[in-house]
């Protein structure tokens, strides 16, 4: 099994010529935001907007937020009118997106999309319930990924978060067999995966324990791919680039305590234009 020390090779596929606009680099949908958790959805989307996608769409099952402040490069629309008035080249789901009858039927539409799709919280809860959902997921030809943190696994292998957590490495064999998918499962040392690879990342600490935090590692992740990588190498990327967010947060907070999600996407463009800063230069 590959460790990941440092941000893998793979990333120097998104060095920038001087002749390229933001339609090279890709659309990214972030499809959830139910009633009373927007900020999922909306931490999903700034995160790939930070980390260089060329447009970013936020589609809310609350349709009554129309903008947002912090971040209006962001277009917000309700979730039913992005997925049916625009093609978007890549697709995340289940930011904050409930498991509402309206839920299912968003997350059923995005896996009939030809696009690259990442699912993480409800869309995984969605799937845990639902046999149908399980059965169109493994229908789909287009590359997916499922980012479970322990719990969420667990759900979607039908066992105990304990049993997860007891042996990892047979979890995450088990999650990539059952559903056919990439696979992240967070934690410490995240496991990024698919049948015939798998790494272990080793960049991250415990500075990652907040709110938020699986939200924006999605958009990272997708933003990437949106870029060009393959989904392996982005969520491989990804997932290093969020630990070392963290990891660098921390040289100056040496507690560890009250970093946000919002500090992590900062934090993690840093550390990507540094690091492929260094590549050119070398």
């Amino acid at each position: 099994m590959q460790e990941i020390s440092t941000l893998p090779a793979s990333a120097k596929a998104l060095q920038r010529g001087n002749d390229t606009h933001k339609g090279h680099f890709g659309s990214v949908a972030v499809i959830g935001g139910a009633e009373g958790m927007c900020g999922a959805a909306l931490l999903a989307g700034r995160a790939a907007l930070l980390l260089g996608a060329g447009k970013v769409w936020v589609g809310l099952l609350d349709a009554r937020l129309s903008v947002d402040i912090l971040q209006p490069e962001l277009m917000l629309s309700p979730a039913e009118t992005l997925l049916s008035q625009h093609q978007p080249s890549h697709i995340l789901a289940g930011m904050g997106m409930g498991i509402s009858p309206e839920a299912w039927q968003l997350l059923r539409r995005c896996m009939d999309t030809p696009a690259p799709l990442l699912l993480d919280a409800d869309a995984l809860n969605l799937i845990a319930a639902d046999t149908a959902l399980q059965a169109h997921l493994a229908r789909r030809s287009a590359p997916t990924v499922l980012t479970p943190h322990p719990s969420e696994a667990a759900r979607l292998l039908g066992t105990s978060t304990a049993a997860v957590q007891a042996d990892r490495l047979a979890a995450m064999r088990a999650l990539i067999g059952r559903y056919q998918c990439h696979i992240v499962l967070k934690g410490h040392g995240t496991l990024v995966g698919c049948a015939d690879e798998l790494t272990i990342n080793r960049s991250g600490n415990a500075a990652l324990s907040s709110a938020g935090q699986g939200d924006v590692l999605s958009g990272i992740i997708m933003s990437l791919c949106a870029q060009g990588l393959a989904l392996m190498d982005a969520a491989r990327c990804g997932v290093y680039l969020h630990g070392r967010a963290a990891d660098d947060w921390l040289a100056t907070h040496p507690a560890g305590i009250g970093l946000t999600a919002s500090e992590t996407i900062i934090l993690a463009r840093q550390a990507l234009n540094k690091a492929l800063s260094t590549i050119s230069n070398t």
